[in-house]
């Protein structure tokens, strides 16, 4: 059987960041936490079927900022879930955490309700990139909010640095990854700025770092990292050893996974047909509240061709230092070797890829061209 996750998506925050793309929204007033509680329980129900029976090995919690809710709020959502579907005994639950938006002390209900994984958007420690980034922290705010999770019991939690930012230099980044190192983390994600379209650095882009400066930061950042013990598993994940986040890497091995919640996607095999099925959720909260009421949960939906499931799976399972299991391409995209035998091929040929034991694997210099690798594998 598949393995399968369920992605919950609470689409508030404080302030939308300049750099985001999410499907994340201004809080204006107080949030209708009760009324979106029972609207994602309704929504997991007309889910039901096509899973039923099915055990779940992971929850997230994304966002928006979902510590907007109460620790009250994210109990009950949890206990639906339980009452609805079967939790594997070692499921991780994972909640994303701004710093500027969670009282300290309610860490420790956060855990009581369920929660044994935290994920803490920090980005920078530095206060003045932190205010060119549009975040609501400071950078001793950051460090209380670790200091708290920490506090709270959480030994599993994961903090979110980014790198190539405007004006930043080597030495800014290098002081974000040993402050970052202080707090002993099991997990932290590693990733460069980029400019999205449709967001406010898309209308008025700040000025880069250079691409020289932009591979020593990468290059000096990720020595560092290894010296602390972390292993580079995934293109902007490190992690201690036996600590990757299992949520994503069901994501990356092509996993099935449920989305609720303001325009949120799942993924589902159904598995008497073996179809794999595709969907996003209106992405408008008022308008996916009002799905209640319509039955109109559906932004989009599709049954994905075998040319989408070739790349969805190369695209994703690339981005892991272990490669692709082979043997997933027919348990888990519903195709055949014979179907992708003439790309792999073609990257081996190049020297992206290696292919050993029925595993295909990333080169140095595929890891490092990764989007021609990817690429390699579009219809």
């Amino acid at each position: 059987m598949l393995p399968l996750s369920l992605y919950i998506h609470i689409p508030w925050c404080v302030r939308k960041c300049p750099y985001c793309d999410f499907n994340s929204h201004p809080q204006r007033g107080e949030i209708p936490e009760a009324q979106y509680i029972q609207t994602l329980m309704a929504d997991l129900e007309n889910l039901l079927p096509k899973v039923w029976g099915r055990p779940v090995s992971s929850i997230y919690f994304g966002g928006g900022t979902p510590s907007l809710f109460s620790a009250k709020g994210i109990d009950e959502i949890l206990a639906g879930v339980r009452s609805r579907l079967m939790l594997e005994p070692q499921c991780e639950i994972t909640l994303e955490a701004n710093p500027g938006t969670v009282e300290h002390d309610r860490f420790e209900a956060y855990r009581e309700a369920g929660v044994n994984r935290i994920s803490m958007g920090i980005q920078s420690f530095d206060n003045a990139l932190l205010e060119r980034l549009g975040r609501i922290h400071n950078g001793d705010e950051a460090c209380l909010a670790i200091e708290a999770v920490k506090a709270a019991g959480f030994q599993r939690f994961n903090l979110d640095l980014m790198h190539g930012l405007p004006d930043q230099d080597l030495a800014m980044a290098l002081h974000d990854i040993r402050t970052a190192l202080r707090f002993e983390p099991p997990h932290l994600s590693h990733y460069q700025l980029t400019i999205e379209p449709n967001t406010a650095f898309a209308a008025q882009p700040p000025v880069l770092p250079e691409d020289d400066a932009l591979d020593d930061i990468q290059e000096q950042s990720h020595q560092r990292l290894r010296d602390a013990g972390l292993e580079h598993y995934e293109v902007s994940a490190w992690s201690l050893p036996g600590e990757p986040s299992r949520h994503n890497m069901n994501y990356w091995q092509y996993g099935d996974y449920l989305g609720i919640g303001a325009g949120a996607h799942g993924k589902i095999t159904e598995l008497s047909s073996g179809k794999v099925w595709r969907y996003g959720r209106q992405r408008h909260p008022n308008r996916y509240l009002a799905a209640q009421n319509s039955g109109e949960w559906n932004g989009e939906e599709r049954y994905l061709e075998a040319d989408d499931r070739l790349f969805e799976f190369f695209f994703n399972g690339l981005r892991l230092r272990e490669g692709v299991n082979l043997k997933h391409l027919s348990e888990r995209a519903r195709l055949s070797q014979t179907k992708v035998q003439a790309a792999l091929d073609e990257a081996q040929g190049r020297g992206l890829l290696v292919i050993d034991d029925e595993r295909a694997q990333a080169t140095d210099l595929g890891w490092r061209f990764m989007n021609d690798l990817q690429g390699i594998f579009l219809p």
